[in-house]
């Protein structure tokens, strides 16, 4: 995005995008020297009458900014005096900046830009949330086989599997907005965070101006850990998306066809071959969901500093802590939108339980045979010589069941069988779980 951010304009929103944008960051960097200002005019600290032409002054483009720190080597001086330069008259400037260091400055703006990044995050994830709880809902009745290691086990509904992924992005949300509140952190304390040639109510006056609080302890700059928890957060959220984004991927596969993506009239799936559908917009999840990962690591190694403070950490947050956030953002909107245009396929979910010939049911079949009488290890054992057999010949398993059942002397009842053998009375228990998600906000 031109004038802002590192990552690249295909994946950018406008408003996420915003937040991070040089402009407004120059924007920001304003308002929280004019607040310090006001608070020491307020205290007599400086002249009351310099405040106004310094609140009036407009924020120096990022152009005139780089211009300056061609010279000068160093952001925040530049911006002090392309600043400055907009200041009429311009001595009210010199009173800007006052008892602070660059990091007060760069550490409090850089609170705001992740809290107002949050908020965009927050309601993003609370219409995927929302968009999960209404297609689980939906499908609490739509009877699927549920699979463990990708291999048929037992009956399910497709409700209880996005339910799962709902709570999920919920508890995911969570965190994050808890993450909102470690984040929000003003430090105004001076060179090495002492307040040495700044009164601490400076800071307290700008952390209540911004909605923010105020350190507990800073050593110029604030530790990173609570910025490391943010990223972890943002890191859970995406993976989230990629597991939803995997069912998806996994059921458009030709040989499943119980899921696919919205695919809308003009679309293309393939340059060579105009009968593709492919999950792209999964894939694209998927994609995306390992680079927010990535940003976890060397954030993190920003918590370490050197003596007690270097600016390793500056360098990498300017590239991983925006594009973190503008790719989850990016990742929350594609995902919110695929749940809401997900296409389910309920005659093929049916199809594809029906397909292994009733192998789906010899947990029930084993249980009803220890109720019955028979020892586990024996009942296991004519179970699964049954499935076997059916795996091998494509016999359906009740005729498999009955001839070893036949050749061992055990009796079956056919009557409890066809009970038992239902798909429904598999997923018999799951109302609270839906009466659970119903509650979900």
């Amino acid at each position: 995005m031109a004038g802002g951010t590192g990552m690249i304009e295909r994946y950018t929103l406008p408003e996420m995008g915003r937040v991070w944008s040089d402009q407004h960051k120059y924007e920001l960097w304003c308002r929280v020297e004019t607040l310090v200002l006001e608070a020491h005019a307020a205290a007599g600290r400086v002249p009351a009458d310099v405040v106004e032409p310094v609140r009036n002054a407009p924020p120096p483009t990022p152009e005139r900014v780089a211009e300056i720190e061609q010279t000068t080597q160093h952001d925040v001086i530049a911006f002090l005096t392309a600043w400055a330069d907009n200041t009429e008259p311009r001595s009210a400037a010199a009173y800007v900046h006052h008892g602070m260091t660059s990091s007060d400055l760069l550490d409090t703006a850089l609170a705001v830009q992740l809290t107002d990044a949050t908020d965009v995050l927050l309601a993003k994830a609370d219409r995927l949330v929302a968009a999960l709880r209404d297609h689980g809902l939906a499908h609490r009745d739509t009877i699927k086989v549920g699979r463990t290691h990708g291999v048929h086990a037992e009956p399910d509904v497709w409700g209880h599997r996005v339910a799962d992924l709902a709570f999920a992005a919920a508890r995911s949300r969570d965190r994050l907005r808890e993450a909102r509140a470690r984040v929000g952190v003003v430090a105004i304390s001076g060179a090495v965070g002492t307040y040495s040639l700044i009164d601490p109510s400076v800071e307290g006056h700008v952390a209540e101006a911004l909605g923010l609080r105020a350190a507990e302890a800073s050593t110029q700059v604030v530790i990173r850990d609570s910025v490391s928890e943010w990223v972890s957060a943002l890191a859970i959220i995406a993976t989230v998306c990629e597991a939803i984004a995997l069912e998806v991927r996994h059921g458009q596969r030709t040989e499943v066809r119980e899921l696919s993506e919205a695919f809308g009239a003009g679309q293309k799936g393939s340059s060579a071959m105009p009968h593709k559908k492919n999950p792209i917009r999964s894939e694209r999840i998927a994609g995306l969901a390992r680079v927010v990962r990535a940003a976890i690591v060397p954030v993190m190694e920003g918590i370490p500093l050197w003596h007690e403070r270097d600016i390793s950490h500056s360098s990498t947050e300017r590239v991983f802590l925006p594009d973190a956030a503008i790719t989850t953002d990016y990742l929350l909107d594609l995902t919110a939108g695929l749940v809401e245009n997900l296409v389910v396929d309920v005659d093929r979910m049916r199809a594809n339980l029906e397909s292994t010939g009733g192998l789906i049911y010899t947990s029930s079949v084993l249980l009803e045979l220890v109720e019955g009488g028979l020892s586990r290890e024996d009942a296991y054992a004519l179970v699964q010589s049954a499935a076997m057999q059916t795996w091998q010949s494509g016999t359906p398993f009740r005729e498999t069941l009955r001839s070893k059942a036949d050749a061992s002397d055990v009796t079956l009842d056919e009557a409890r069988l066809d009970e038992i053998c239902r798909p429904e009375q598999y997923v018999a228990n799951l109302g609270p779980l839906f009466d659970r998600l119903a509650a979900l906000t």
